[in-house]
């Protein structure tokens, strides 16, 4: 493919991988779900515990789904199950407006919609991503993952705040759903393809698409590089997810207005975004995961004020220090997957991973509910937060750094792409 195809191909998928995340579960479900949460606890009489438990249904599908999607995607390729998924979840979550007390229909609607989001999630577009890019690999990760989680994350809670004191809950999430497919399909149909080989206009000037190296899931799993990710980064990030998606009842609770409240969330979430781009970054550059302690650090500081902290200043930076924290576990998670495990297998080892990120994204806000339910606030369940981020962060110095080749400084080096992977200077 010439350089100036390849090059106007790469920035087309870039531009459709950060859509496709803009309008996946965790912009369209998790992030909005704090917002929804009161009002249908105080439409159909539910507890809050028993309304936060679907986000426990989502991850547990998920969880079981996501190894199956990976392994399907090294086989026949993303491309088609993300943009199946992209439309499924739309429908789904237009579904939700047909709501009735049948709190076990409600469940089923939203296991439906954990099954269909795990087919267009950030795990699955990232390997689209990664086939793409080697040298500016984590930066590119931080760009379409964090910019279009971000800004997802930003304006759906915006979107459904305006919407739902005008036209309820029920129509709220019709039209949240909508947006899902008319945002995220038509540029993920033209732009989103596997490989530059697979671009259709450059097909019959396409180079064979480049041999792929790495472990397999089975391989990968015997290293305690794997287990430490699996623990410290996609657990902690899972956690913190669950974090965001309770701001506004943990602020409200504490007699701050739902202005307040959205003004701290939506800062949570541009930092995780632009942090998620700084994290890739300096990723490429330093190539060590000591450059995520830190950032532990700021998020275990950002939950406390969050929690128990006075103030709109001291919320604010609350929402920046959570957002550096969250920014890079996200930003480290599948850049780390694709250097210490390779390519060839990326599919299925990023989604097992992520199986822990949304088992804990989903379990997490059910937990804290029910310790809210005994004791009438989220200080137990915050403090538990900050300690197993704690935990996390001691884990990340047993990671080893990653060499200028791509391959990990260790006794044991991880295969790795041979040449550059899809783009000379990408």
């Amino acid at each position: 493919m010439p350089t100036a195809s390849r090059d106007r191909a790469a920035t087309q998928l870039a531009i459709a991988a950060t859509m496709g995340n803009l309008v996946c579960t965790t912009a369209a479900i998790s992030a909005t779900f704090g917002t929804f949460l009161v009002p249908i606890t105080q439409d159909l009489g539910w507890s809050r515990a028993a309304v936060s438990g679907v986000l426990g249904l989502i991850a547990i599908l998920a969880a079981l789904s996501y190894p199956l999607i990976g392994r399907t995607m090294d086989r026949i390729g993303a491309r088609p199950m993300v943009l199946a998924g992209n439309v499924a979840l739309g429908v789904l979550i237009m579904s939700l407006s047909q709501t009735t007390g049948n709190i076990w229909l409600f469940y089923a609607q939203f296991g439906a919609i954990g099954l269909a989001g795990a087919t267009c999630a950030s795990p699955m577009i990232a390997k689209v991503v990664s086939n793409w890019f080697d040298k500016r690999r984590g930066l590119m990760l931080g760009v379409t993952a964090g910019v279009g989680n971000g800004v997802g994350a930003t304006v759906m809670p915006i979107v459904a705040g305006i919407l739902l004191p005008l036209i309820g809950w029920r129509a709220t999430y019709g039209a949240i759903g909508l947006i899902v497919i008319v945002v995220g399909f038509p540029l993920m149909w033209l732009w989103l393809h596997d490989t530059p080989a697979r671009v259709p206009r450059a097909a019959p000037q396409a180079e064979p698409a480049p041999v792929m190296e790495g472990m397999t899931l089975r391989e990968a799993a015997s290293t305690r590089h794997f287990w430490v990710l699996l623990i410290a980064v996609a657990s902690g990030g899972g956690g913190m997810t669950a974090v965001f998606t309770h701001v506004v009842p943990m602020m409200t609770d504490r007699g701050f207005g739902l202005g307040e409240a959205t003004a701290t969330i939506a800062t949570f979430a541009l930092v995780t975004a632009a942090w998620q781009v700084v994290t890739g970054g300096l990723l490429d550059r330093f190539r060590t995961p000591l450059l995520v302690v830190p950032m532990y650090g700021a998020a275990m500081a950002g939950l406390a004020l969050l929690q128990f902290g006075q103030g709109s200043v001291a919320m604010s930076a609350a929402g920046v220090l959570l957002g550096i924290g969250m920014g890079a576990e996200y930003g480290a998670l599948s850049y780390f997957c694709s250097r210490y495990f390779g390519l060839k297998h990326f599919g299925s080892i990023n989604s097992v991973l992520y199986s822990a990120v949304i088992l804990a994204q989903g379990l997490t806000p059910a937990a804290m509910d029910l310790s809210y339910g005994s004791t009438g606030s989220y200080d137990q369940a915050s403090t538990a937060i900050i300690a197993v981020l704690g935990v996390g962060m001691a884990l990340l110095f047993l990671l080893p750094g990653i060499g200028a080749d791509g391959r990990t400084r260790s006794r044991r080096p991880v295969a790795e792409p041979s040449g550059e992977m899809a783009l000379a200077a990408g």
